[in-house]
């Protein structure tokens, strides 16, 4: 075959354009740090990364809802706490006012404090977490207790959220043993035993009343408890899965720095070798050869 000055040349700059190319793909992982820019400089690093992307994307969520979780969960807890301590108040008072030493106008102080316990324990009730009522079911818009009249029309429905795949944590507490109709309704009865003419016999009954109210609130926070001790070893796994998943994609889609480097300073020594050879192929001329 005839090699022309035409062939070399174009052989020379279709060599430069690769060599330039070559540059270029070097010098953009460096500059981004990731092997390819473009799903086309290869096809399955870019579809590993998009797996592993809405991997990594779903873990966050579920961390995202995590996050919630623990904000209804703590919120919940801290209220029970409230509520155990102002019906342990009432007890308190309850055994004051039965012990037969107490006289009308004590009784009838005793009975104003246990009134504003009956509103406090209506304003724990109706505790707000992100405007959203925590203890009235999948009804989070609507109060759970009137405090002008403080009947209750509290839902049971659970609020689930998904923390896993496939796996749904009940975040809130049933009410009902809480914070029910039942619980205001002796409040309000001893209330009147005391304003009226109840006996110490009569005041002491309360006792157990408000004895089982406690333990309802206490059994209903114990239950929390145990579903906020899983919600935690959800959150580790969870955690781990993260670190994986972001090792997993760097992995996959990160370039070796060093490696890049190495490259392209051997790219570049391949370059000027061509520029030079390049330089030397298309300088003679016919005037060269007249001279």
């Amino acid at each position: 075959m005839r090699v022309t000055q035409g062939m070399l040349t174009n052989n020379m700059l279709r060599n430069l354009s690769h060599s330039y190319s070559q540059l270029g793909k070097y010098q953009e992982q460096l500059y981004t740090g990731k092997k390819i820019s473009q799903p086309s400089d290869d096809p399955v690093v870019a579809m590993k990364g998009i797996n592993y992307r809405s991997q990594l994307t779903e873990v966050q969520q579920y961390k995202r809802n995590i996050g919630t979780v623990h904000n209804w969960m703590d919120n919940s807890d801290a209220a029970l706490d409230k509520a155990t301590k102002a019906m342990q108040r009432i007890r308190e008072l309850t055994v004051q006012a039965s012990n037969g030493t107490y006289e009308d106008g004590q009784r009838e102080n005793i009975a104003k404090e246990i009134r504003q316990l009956k509103e406090h324990l209506g304003t724990i009730a109706n505790t707000k977490v992100n405007d959203k009522y925590i203890f009235n079911g999948a009804n989070t818009t609507e109060a759970p207790v009137n405090l002008n009249d403080f009947t209750v029309d509290s839902e049971a429905t659970p609020v689930n959220i998904e923390v896993s795949a496939g796996v749904q944590i009940q975040v809130n507490v049933n009410s009902e043993p809480a914070f029910g109709q039942q619980l205001f309704t002796d409040i309000e009865a001893f209330v009147d035993a005391l304003e009226g003419d109840g006996d110490d016999e009569e005041l002491s009954d309360f006792l157990d009343t408000f004895d089982k109210h406690i333990n309802d609130i206490i059994n209903e926070r114990a239950d929390l408890g145990a579903r906020m001790n899983r919600v935690e070893l959800i959150e580790d796994r969870i955690d781990a899965q993260e670190v994986s998943a972001t090792k997993m994609m760097s992995d996959n889609e990160d370039a070796d720095i060093e490696k890049v480097i190495t490259n392209l300073k051997t790219q570049e020594s391949i370059h000027r070798a061509a520029l030079g050879v390049g330089s030397r192929i298309i300088q003679p001329t016919l005037m060269d050869f007249l001279r």
